[in-house]
């Protein structure tokens, strides 16, 4: 059967994909291993997703916004770097008053639920569930449930290990930072004041997130040999832990629900195109959370692909063209280079406990600081928003 476009995978980015080339006459197919049930009422997963301006902004534009219940959405108004041991900390979001805030804190599975409802309803859509990609080809895949699909652009949206990029032969830059994410979300004594917390200890770093209420989401991000000791705890030692760890600022502290981890694992494809094929979402890049642009970069990509192949529409033009596919690649990868290797390097510095490292690393801190263009200039990049609205471009 032939389609104009097949999407593979029915996360965050394939979901917005499809809802932004809704208005279209595109017969659009998505492909979704996971059963109905989990695609449309997805579980919690521990995961909290900080979404700039520019996010949010797509996000209304898709609809998506106003399907997400108003009571778990929480502004991060404030933020705090805080290096080792040291009381200092370079802060955000005090020297901008026009800025409601630096960003917005939503739970990954209200977003995934949200963008499922507004895809679903989509006549042009088609969603298929329980089958998996076994082969992709330029303008064709094959199925587990072994039939052969044929569109005219194929765009993949399966993960950060995207199968169907290493079967078109597309190799991407990954690395492995041997480290492991642990995220909760605790209680605690008092107020966070919609302030996020990044603590660069030695040896592991601690986010605090703000949630709604007295409510955060807890990041601990620990070498993978030690990450099983944390996990492990019982619930009164992991308490005490986190409380000592961030010197009890928000008093005392309680668990609540599950501890997720994740391994930190990024990837950054060499290019995001082939033959009538693209990559988007963690399959195009899949960033390290420190800096919060992974799902973002993921909504943003998409969005540029979609324009491209509506304006390709309104000229007649071949949606699957290569001339079409290397202007995206240029866009975004424009995009996401400086942030994805620059990321790396932020990570690569402030988790060197050597002496030479925490010296360079404080420096940096008050430097930043103090010293108010690259100040403006990193809130900026934080939010996609400045004095004159969305950032169109994020350069380093």
């Amino acid at each position: 059967m032939n389609y104009d476009i097949i999407i593979i995978g029915a996360g965050p980015a394939g979901l917005s994909f499809a809802r932004s080339l809704a208005k279209t006459d595109l017969n659009i197919l998505m492909i979704e291993k996971s059963s109905i049930d989990q695609l449309s009422q997805p579980a919690p997963d521990g995961r909290e997703i900080a979404l700039t301006h520019l996010s949010v902004k797509l996000m209304k534009e898709l609809g998506a916004w106003s399907h997400i219940p108003p009571e778990v959405i929480s502004p991060i108004k404030k933020a705090k770097v805080l290096n080792g041991n040291s009381s200092y900390f370079l802060n955000f979001g005090n020297d901008n008053s026009s800025l409601e805030a630096l960003g917005y804190l939503v739970p990954n599975y209200h977003i995934r639920q949200a963008l499922y409802d507004v895809v679903k309803i989509i006549d042009n859509v088609e969603i298929m569930t329980d089958v998996s990609v076994t082969d992709v080809q330029p303008g064709c895949i094959s199925l587990s449930n072994g039939n052969n699909l044929q569109a005219s652009l194929i765009v993949a949206a399966d993960s950060r290990f995207s199968n169907s990029r290493r079967k078109m032969g597309i190799p991407a830059s990954m690395h492995d930072f041997s480290r492991v994410a642990i995220v909760s979300r605790m209680e605690h004594e008092k107020s966070h004041n919609q302030t996020a917390f990044e603590c660069f200890h030695y040896g592991r770093t601690l986010a605090i997130l703000p949630m709604t209420g007295k409510m955060s989401s807890v990041v601990i991000t620990v070498s993978a040999d030690v990450a099983d000791s944390i996990l492990n705890m019982t619930e009164e030692q992991f308490n005490i832990d986190v409380e000592q760890q961030f010197k009890s600022r928000l008093g005392s502290m309680k668990l609540i629900g599950k501890r997720y981890s994740y391994p930190l694992v990024a990837v950054h494809a060499n290019r995001f195109v082939a033959e009538r094929f693209a990559l988007i979402g963690d399959a195009a890049v899949g960033m390290h959370p420190v800096t919060a642009h992974g799902f973002n970069l993921g909504l943003r990509g998409q969005n540029t692909l979609a324009k491209e192949i509506k304006d390709a529409i309104s000229k007649n033009k071949d949606i699957g063209s290569m001339q079409l596919l290397s202007k995206y690649d240029r866009k975004h990868q424009s995009i996401t280079k400086p942030l994805y290797f620059g990321t790396n390097k932020i990570v690569e510095l402030f988790t060197n406990d050597t002496l030479p490292a925490k010296v360079v690393r404080s420096v940096t801190l008050r430097f930043a600081n103090h010293f108010a263009p690259i100040k403006r200039m990193i809130t900026n990049k934080l939010t996609e928003k400045d004095e004159k609205g969305y950032l169109p471009f994020i350069k380093l």
